[in-house]
Order: C-alpha cells, then structure tokens, then sequence
C-alpha cells in the first residue's frame, strides 16, 4: 500500500489542504474525479482518500453520496476544514484593474458580494486550485482567482485580499476512506457511524425503520435520500449518527433498522472531529 493519500481536484485543492493537515506524513495524491480517488485506494496505489461530503454554505457535495456504497470502502475518520477564499493576481495585479475572476462554481457563489462590488465578470473553473494554475498560464493581470493560499504559493501568485466570503461560518467537512475498516475501540472516543439503507417499498416504511433511533436514544446527525439506478420506487438514504456500532443503543436501534429495511450497510465508525465541540 502506497504511503499516499488521494483527493479531487489539483494541487492546492481545498482537499489537498485537508489531506496535508490530517496526514502530513503522506504524500497528497491529486486526482482528475471523486471516481479516481476513491480508485486510488481500491487499487492500492493510496492508503486514503480525502473526500468533501458537504459544504455549510453550498450543501452537500453532488454526486459523492452516489459514489460512496458503490466504492467498497470504509470511513474512517473525519475533517472540518474552514475555507479561506483568496483573492489572486499575477504579480503586479491589482485589485482595481482586475475584468474577471475564475473559479470553481461553489466557490464564485460563496463570493458573490464581493465580486459585484469589484464590478468583475466571473468564469467558472473546474476547481479552484485549476482556476489559479490557469490565471498564472494566462499570463493577463486582468484576470484574477479565487483559490487558496496554498494555490497561491504554487502557482507563484500575490494575494489581492484575504479570507474573503459573504458568510464567515463557511465549513467544508471531508470524510477519509480506506480499503479496511479502522474502528476505534468501544469507549474510548466519541465516536460517528455512518450507514445507507434502502427501506422496503411500503406505507410508512420510513418512519418505522427510524422508530428505534428515538426509543433507544440515538441521536443522528443526518439522513438524506438519493435515487438509486435510475428507478423511484424506493430512495435509498445515508445517514449518520453519534456513537460506536458497538453501543447498546445503537445495536438495537439497527436490528429494528435492518428488520424494516430492504438493505442496510455500515460505512464505518470512526473518531468525531473535534470541529463538532465548537
């Protein structure tokens, strides 16, 4: 096993940020598609991958509910990361001289105020790392980016101002998958668990599948549903909550699941990240 650790996006990704700060002994992996980094630790050329799963401004991130049952792979940890958008320019740049500004569609939205007080046409980039490798190509002071410092640094650009966004709060959470699953032992953190479950097609299927989340006291975080294969029959949901699979509660509470549902797998149990005690 590689001592790499995979992410969307190019260097000086958001992700990338993520992957050095959880795993500054491995050696980022930059990856084209969530398909190929999920890929890279299925095929043994990563030890993890550093997935965003939602944003606390954008929501959650399209697609990557979709790709993660499909993948064979177990969570094992998670990461909040802060974003700090920056605004870059090619030396020399100035803010009152920049016509437009690139970047990753998500990341033009969380900005949008600032770039209509610019008075600057935005272009979407397919990331915001790719947007500051593209500006820095481009060679036109004109054209400005909104990336990270780190993208900054790599891409030999000045930053026109700092740590901009219309909402201070903006937090992406990643989450970390590996081929094996790293469960910590029962009590000794606090603990998340992760699961999808597709409930049978009947009246009020998903209200009793849920029933034992409250009689047993499992507080859950989270439970969205997604449309599986093309059909609408049933959804299929992923949902977490607080606690270890090896809990009282929430073994119980996943009997009634698994009684009430057409299919039920557990994605993992791994360390809360201390972002969640703020």
């Amino acid at each position: 096993m590689a001592d790499r650790i995979s992410f969307q996006g190019e260097p000086g990704a958001n992700s990338h940020i993520a992957a050095r700060e959880t795993y500054p002994a491995l050696e980022p992996w930059p990856c084209a598609s969530f398909e190929d980094a999920f890929a890279a630790v299925s095929e043994g050329q990563a030890r993890y991958a550093m997935i965003p799963v939602e944003n606390s401004v954008a929501g959650r991130v399209a697609d990557v509910h979709h790709l993660i049952p499909e993948s064979g792979l177990f969570i094992i940890g998670e990461h909040f990361v802060p974003i700090r958008h920056q605004l870059l320019g090619l030396p020399g740049a100035t803010l009152s001289g920049l016509t437009h500004v690139r970047s990753h569609p998500q990341a033009l939205g969380q900005c949008r105020k600032l770039l209509r007080e610019l008075g600057v046409i935005a272009v979407r980039s397919a990331d915001t790392a790719g947007a500051a490798r593209e500006i820095s190509e481009l060679g036109d002071p004109r054209v400005g980016a909104l990336a990270s410092s780190l993208a900054g640094e790599l891409y030999g650009l000045r930053v026109l101002q700092a740590d901009i966004a219309d909402a201070p709060h903006n937090t992406t959470r990643f989450l970390v998958f590996a081929r094996e699953a790293e469960t910590p032992a029962h009590g000794s953190a606090h603990c998340m668990t992760s699961f999808v479950f597709r409930v049978r097609n009947v009246p009020a299927a998903l209200y009793k599948a849920l029933g034992g989340f409250a009689t047993n006291g499992v507080n859950m975080t989270k439970l969205e549903s997604y449309i599986e294969g093309g059909g609408f029959h049933a959804a299929m949901f992923f949902a977490e909550v607080e606690g270890h699979v090896a809990d009282d509660g929430l073994q119980r509470a996943m009997e009634e699941l698994r009684f009430f549902s057409a299919s039920v797998t557990v994605l993992g149990t791994y360390p809360a990240d201390p972002f969640r005690r703020l």
